[in-house]
């Protein structure tokens, strides 16, 4: 199985619940693989600049070195607009980021690891797990 990491689970992480890093720890022991969405990179790299986190972005540039590198492609951002105009004629729009995010685990039959699983539900066809 492939993981994907949501922003929130890295913020677990690097705020030392020891949950989601025993979690993390069980699931790459068990054989699993993790990635990272270029998106929550995006979050994440991003506040961690802002808020001038050298040390966390020393553990974060680890972390990235450590799971597999897959980017967008138009399969995704054509996921992505299908989701997006969905949602918005149902009347349940959720965020671009993670309308990217969701495309980009669908499309690549990606496992998303978030703490925000009842945003996620909306979208067809995502799997999700909660590691907290």
């Amino acid at each position: 199985m492939i993981y994907a990491l949501d922003s929130n689970i890295i913020s677990y992480m690097f705020k030392g619940d020891a949950d989601i890093k025993l979690r993390y720890r069980q699931a790459i022991e068990g054989g699993n693989d993790v990635v990272i969405p270029p998106i929550v990179f995006y979050e994440v790299q991003r506040g961690l600049l802002a808020g001038r986190l050298n040390k966390r972005l020393v553990e974060f540039d680890e972390l990235c070195q450590n799971a597999l590198n897959v980017d967008f492609d138009m399969l995704v951002w054509q996921r992505a607009a299908q989701i997006s105009a969905l949602l918005y004629q149902q009347g349940r729009p959720i965020e671009d980021a993670d309308i990217l995010i969701a495309a980009y685990c669908v499309v690549n039959g990606f496992t998303l690891v978030t703490n925000n699983a009842r945003h996620f539900e909306r979208v067809d066809g995502l799997k999700i797990v909660n590691w907290k």
